[in-house]
């Protein structure tokens, strides 16, 4: 039956030690890839499941990782807990997945409470300040996802560019007043792009991009803002998310305004969701499945004895054009 099958027999299938095995089935990435593959294969095949809670008491550790999300409703944030999700299992760990509501406070409790539970931390867009960060970090290992700090280690969409590739979209339409329909006061992304708006609109000829306001980052958020934007006198909106472009779009739809002949809408992320609604959402792509699965294989980097320094990783974004940009009523 599988309950007999040891270490031991793992090893002498896969033809290795049982140290080998144990830091295979680990995610301990100092075993050749070739290795880790014999030695799952060899474990898959006997059935082997080993005894996690054995191997805490010995070591120390309990094979759990956390997870905390400002909003699990939020299709960006539910695509990257479901990739930090399977890569952690692939690895032979258990995610803890906790929702901060968007409170820095309650964040801040939670972070305290699963990292007495677990091996590491992943804080995906965190909104705490840079001071409380820095103090958590001294406690446990931890990964950013959308946060950047002195001596940790971040996985970080490239917001510049999203704004650039945004700008010159809209653009090239023949767009020359454009709303940005910011997020969150304290949402890091958010102040990233707005300083690259000011960067780059001064390099597009007669660009105008006003900021109208901060506002929730979800559907609500965007219906709360549609008025506004129209009030601007803008011809195209630039939403700090695709939620928020939804929402946009929702209520120009309720007020008669036509999407894209009187007004274009452009969002950031490229959810599921964006694909579902006419006219089409068009938007710049996050590459969310790499973003969980590179900070859940940076995090157990930082959890194996390695002399490697923190870093921070890009990743590529891609624009992604739909219906709901055009030709602005004044260049047809």
């Amino acid at each position: 039956m599988a309950s007999s099958i040891t270490v031991h027999d793992v090893a002498k299938a896969a033809g290795v030690s049982a140290s080998t095995v144990s830091r295979a089935l680990s995610g301990n990435t100092a075993v050749a890839a070739a290795t880790r593959n014999r030695v799952v294969e060899a474990a898959r095949q006997l059935g082997y499941q080993p005894n996690l809670a054995a191997r805490g008491l010995i070591t120390g550790t309990t094979h759990n990782l956390g997870l905390v999300v400002p909003d699990l409703e939020n299709p960006y944030f539910a695509s990257i807990t479901k990739s930090v999700q399977s890569r952690a299992l692939a690895l032979g760990y258990s995610v803890f997945i906790a929702d901060s509501d968007e409170d820095t406070r309650t964040e801040l409790e939670l972070v305290h409470q699963l990292s007495k539970q677990v091996d590491g931390l992943i804080l995906c867009s965190p909104r705490m300040s840079t001071s409380d960060i820095a103090a958590v970090a001294d406690q446990t290992m931890m990964v950013l996802i959308n946060r950047e700090w002195e001596g940790l280690t971040s996985i970080v969409i490239d917001d510049a560019e999203i704004v650039r590739l945004a700008l010159e979209h809209l653009h090239a339409l023949g767009h020359r007043k454009v709303a940005y329909v910011g997020g969150p006061e304290t949402s890091w992304s958010n102040q990233k792009r707005w300083a690259a708006i000011e960067r780059f609109a001064p390099t597009f000829d007669d660009l105008e991009v006003s900021k109208v306001g901060s506002y929730a980052p979800n559907f609500d958020g965007g219906q709360s803002a549609a008025d506004v934007v129209v009030a601007s006198g803008a011809t195209a909106a630039f939403a700090y998310n695709d939620l928020v472009g939804l929402g946009i779009l929702a209520r120009l739809t309720t007020r008669g305004v036509r999407v894209p002949e009187d007004l274009s809408v452009m969002g950031i992320d490229d959810v599921n969701v964006a694909t579902l609604v006419s006219p089409g959402l068009t938007t710049v792509r996050s590459p969310l499945k790499k973003v969980g699965r590179s900070a859940v294989n940076k995090l157990i980097d930082l959890m194996t004895p390695t002399d490697r320094p923190s870093s921070t990783e890009d990743l590529p974004v891609q624009l992604v054009v739909r219906q709901s940009t055009a030709v602005p009523p004044q260049r047809r």
